[in-house]
């Protein structure tokens, strides 16, 4: 069972990315799939999720109308889609499953490894 988190890279402000969040092992669609990000020197953010079954997406205020996140039932992968970056977006993104039906900030039953983003001109 392994969640890979991938599509970090350096952006310029006001650039895009798309990341990704593939699973091995385990059905994507089963769970409630969430976003963290952690800057360095703060802690973990939750930044949004799309739930199981209906698929219903919600996101932190800070990044709402910029993500966008999605699943792909057929690629097993889910994607957050990143627009309008800001240098303050810059973190280290998680993804994490969940197999309860709300979204939620802890109690993850898998996480995957990050992927670094970097806003900066």
């Amino acid at each position: 069972v392994q969640l890979q988190a991938s599509g970090g890279g350096l952006v310029q402000p006001g650039g895009s990315l798309r990341l990704s969040c593939a699973a091995s092992g385990f059905t994507l669609d089963y769970y409630t799939i969430n976003w963290f990000r952690q800057a360095p020197g703060k802690e973990r953010e939750w930044v949004s999720c799309i739930r199981r079954r209906d698929g219903l997406p919600s996101y932190v205020d800070s990044v709402k109308g910029r993500f966008a996140i999605s699943r792909d039932n057929a690629e097993n992968t889910v994607y957050l889609q990143m627009n309008s970056l800001k240098p303050e977006d810059t973190a280290v993104y998680y993804c994490a499953a969940d197999s309860r039906y709300t979204c939620s900030i802890n109690g993850m039953d898998y996480w995957g490894k990050g992927t670094l983003v970097t806003v900066s001109s």
